[in-house]
């Protein structure tokens, strides 16, 4: 099987903005994105293939008529386990957090969310939140958020273009606006929001708020922040994925991986990716925004000046 392309669903919340549309080249109709789902296997949304033998076919569907292609990493588990994602904040996401697999399989049917963050670009002076600035009890908790108070507790943290972040189940947090972020995470999507300055949806009506589950899976104590600038290529690893950057000058060689696919994002610049069971026979050109799944067992390189991002399970 030859690596392919991938086309994302996409998602129009309130705080999304154009650049997803505008600078990296996707598709739509609608007057905003604020996530493109590069890698999905959800019931919420799925990517779709783009060109070859499969054009057309969702992700999903290759997944129960081809399992090989997804390596042995992936048929271990009973749903797809990695969602990657682009997110374009043009202003504050809400405070919120994720639960872990057992609190998400219990009261949610799908698993929790643990996820890693890398800043593809941002303004001067973002932000994000990431935790409490001190720890505090379940009840101080809860009376910050119904006073009013809650972002005097919480860690603000500026950020830069190439930090990384890596977000345990459990942790307080929130996108800042300005930011641009390349998103890998369990497959779920399953938040809990606490806070989202008073804003309404498209009915008009105040967004949903989970307070007593969010209190139920915060944890009230300063989280530790990751080294947020790796100097290697690995950017997180965990139980469910392992995330690498690379920046290419001209040509970078990588061995195939029979126990998983290889997804690549594509952050910045061009290039052209060659594949083969062999001998490099296939090759593909990609362009800023674009999304690869490589089979597993495929070998690949790529020549060209871009940036990708790549995850394997």
């Amino acid at each position: 099987m030859k690596p392919f392309k991938l086309i994302p669903p996409l998602k129009d919340y309130i705080w999304g903005g154009t650049r997803l549309r505008d600078e990296y080249g996707k598709k739509t109709t609608l007057n905003r994105i604020a996530e493109s789902w590069e890698l999905a296997c959800h019931k919420d949304g799925t990517s779709i293939i783009s060109g070859g033998e499969y054009d057309g076919m969702s992700l999903e569907q290759l997944r129960t008529e081809h399992p090989e292609a997804f390596g042995i990493n992936c048929t271990k588990s009973e749903k797809f386990p990695v969602l990657v994602k682009l997110i374009d904040a043009r202003d504050n996401l809400s405070v919120q957090v994720h639960p872990d697999n057992k609190y998400a399989l219990e009261h949610e049917g799908e698993y929790g969310k643990t996820e890693m963050w890398y800043i593809v670009d941002c303004e001067p002076d973002s932000e994000l939140i990431y935790g409490f600035k001190d720890k505090i009890s379940k009840k101080e908790f809860r009376s910050a958020i119904e006073n009013n108070t809650l972002l005097d507790k919480v860690n603000r943290v500026p950020v830069k273009k190439g930090d990384v972040f890596f977000i345990k189940a459990g942790t307080l947090h929130a996108i800042g606006k300005g930011i641009l972020i390349a998103e890998i995470q369990q497959n779920s999507n399953t938040t809990y929001r606490v806070y989202d300055y008073d804003r309404k949806d498209s009915d008009g009506n105040p967004r949903e708020l989970h307070i007593e589950k969010a209190v139920d899976v915060t944890k009230l104590k300063p989280s530790e922040l990751p080294e947020r600038n790796p100097k290697n290529k690995l950017l997180a690893r965990c139980k469910y994925f392992r995330t690498y950057k690379e920046n290419i000058e001209s040509e970078n060689h990588w061995h195939k991986n029979k126990n998983s696919f290889t997804h690549i994002l594509v952050t910045d610049g061009e290039g052209t990716l060659f594949s083969s069971e062999g001998y490099f026979t296939y090759n593909m050109k990609f362009t800023k925004g674009e999304s690869i799944f490589v089979p597993a067992g495929i070998r690949w390189l790529i020549n060209g000046k871009c940036s990708i991002i790549y995850t394997v399970i």
